[in-house]
């Protein structure tokens, strides 16, 4: 027989209900898009418990065309689509060189609201880091985000910026502290 306390036995039983929880709400076949509709057949009215967005770096190898099936930067809507997935995040690196030109902003923002996917944010990197404690550096950083605002707003979603420049940022000025005393 198996000495287990009783906190470990009541531990145990929970972990197993949930993971039981957890298994019974995975689709067991067929198209998710196709799962997720059925979802809402059953549940008319009722809004889903939550609400999931897809980032563009969930696919980056696809994006850089490192992996295939290879994915352009405006078909990132369609695949979301075709997921059931209805809102998007985007991230500059895959249209870095885009930020200011309209057009193709424009075609973007069509291509995804033709298919009723919203965008919800532009994640920034390599933009500079908004915290650096030099203030030459952060008002660079500052500038160099301004086109990003200005695709967001394009978009209508919010703005992020990528955490890492502003913990690279804190650890650097750590360190210049750290050297100068």
């Amino acid at each position: 027989m198996v000495n287990m306390k009783r906190r470990e036995f009541l531990g145990l039983i929970a972990a197993s209900a949930m993971g039981g929880l957890c298994l019974k709400s995975l689709p067991t076949h067929g198209n998710p898009a196709q799962t997720q509709e059925k979802k809402e057949k059953d549940m008319p009215g009722k809004e889903p418990p939550f609400k999931i967005s897809l980032a563009q770096w969930s696919w980056h190898k696809r994006l850089f065309g490192q992996a295939e099936p290879k994915l352009d930067n405006l078909d990132f809507a369609k695949e979301a689509h075709a997921l059931g997935i209805k809102a998007i995040e985007y991230v500059n690196i895959f249209f870095k060189d885009k930020a200011n030109d309209t057009k193709y902003l424009a075609e973007m923002k069509k291509r995804a609201g033709d298919l009723g996917v919203k965008s919800v944010l532009i994640m920034c990197d390599g933009e500079g880091a908004l915290g650096d404690p030099e203030s030459d550096m952060r008002s660079r950083a500052v500038n160099n985000h301004h086109k990003w605002v200005r695709a967001a707003k394009y978009f209508d979603p919010c703005q992020r910026v990528f955490e890492r420049s502003v913990r690279r940022a804190a650890k650097a000025g750590r360190r210049r502290t750290e050297k100068a005393g």
